[in-house]
């Protein structure tokens, strides 16, 4: 195979061009700027902020952070500045670094969803991705991913107050993702992002003068652990939709992307990489340019259909 020239890794969502398949999933890269010291974070396919609700959220006042073999639990509970302060603060900050960007909505119910459609449907933001699969909040989010007929309603919805690119984050914590995954589609959902992260419970036990000390952390388990989950996830959506698939859940190297991609995902997302190797997202995008670049692979469809056996 001949050493392609140039090389085209963009891939189209609605009207969004993402200059790459590499995003960082919400939650795990703060707002863009504060990788700054670490990343290029301008060369990403983009940004998924924090997860964003009306109003802003001190989180969860227990810990926090579960470390366990392959991973990580978390109970967050999705910590945010609010939808004022960001278009205020954050926004600027975005555009002036000219960062691409996508904007996490985490609501406690459908017309809080709705309103913060309309807030980013006023300020332009191109990409917005409904959170409806975070596991650890007492309310919204997972109550609106786990019934077809629920979330058809929330994104469709959304899609009557916002045109631009619609992704909606499923949850592995059903019956039938493919199901889920259908509703979106169906509603008007333009992608779909999967999985989010699995109910888990990580527990630490102490003995302390001669008694068992217990302390446990409820949230989501996600890292290396979790994508035998999402590979099947994204497997089996990528048989009932046509729209395009963000896969995510434990990628560190660029054989994972290979991976995804061979299942069905068209884009993925690193995560908890991200805590541990803050500049992973970054060197990903390198090493999938160079791959491509010594491979003769002048675009991404040409690699995926390669791996997927269709080239």
């Amino acid at each position: 195979m001949a050493v392609a020239q140039n090389v085209d890794m963009s891939f189209k969502i609605r009207d969004v061009i993402f200059k790459n398949p590499v995003l960082t999933a919400s939650g795990t890269f703060g707002y863009a700027d504060e990788f700054d010291d670490f990343t290029d974070v301008s060369s990403l396919g983009a940004v998924v902020t924090k997860a964003i609700s009306m109003e802003p959220r001190p989180g969860n006042d227990h810990q926090r952070i579960f470390e366990t073999y392959g991973g990580m639990i978390n109970s967050i509970g999705l910590e945010n500045v609010g939808i004022k302060r960001f278009v205020e603060e954050k926004l600027p900050i975005l555009r002036e670094k000219h960062i691409d960007f996508v904007v996490n909505l985490a609501g406690k119910t459908l017309d809080e969803y709705v309103s913060l459609a309309k807030v980013c449907a006023e300020h332009n933001i191109k990409a917005v991705e409904l959170n409806i699969s975070c596991p650890n909040v007492k309310s919204g989010c997972l109550e609106f991913g786990t019934d077809e007929v629920v979330l058809g309603k929330l994104v469709e919805s959304v899609r009557n107050v916002y045109r631009g690119c619609l992704i909606v984050k499923l949850t592995p914590n059903v019956t039938s993702i493919e199901k889920i995954a259908q509703a979106s589609q169906q509603a008007g959902a333009d992608a779909v992002s999967l999985i989010n992260t699995v109910k888990a419970l990580g527990v630490k036990l102490e003995f302390i003068n001669g008694k068992f000390k217990k302390s446990t952390v409820q949230g989501g388990l996600s890292g290396r652990a979790i994508k035998p989950i999402a590979l099947g996830a994204v497997s089996r959506v990528r048989q009932v939709v046509d729209i395009p698939i963000i896969g995510m859940g434990g990628i560190y190297s660029l054989i994972d992307i290979f991976e995804f991609f061979s299942v069905g995902a068209d884009m993925i997302q690193i995560g908890t990489a991200n805590f541990t190797h803050p500049d992973i997202s970054g060197q990903l995008v390198d090493e999938l340019k160079n791959f491509m670049t010594e491979n003769g692979f002048s675009t991404l469809k040409e690699l995926k259909d390669n791996l997927r056996g269709e080239y």
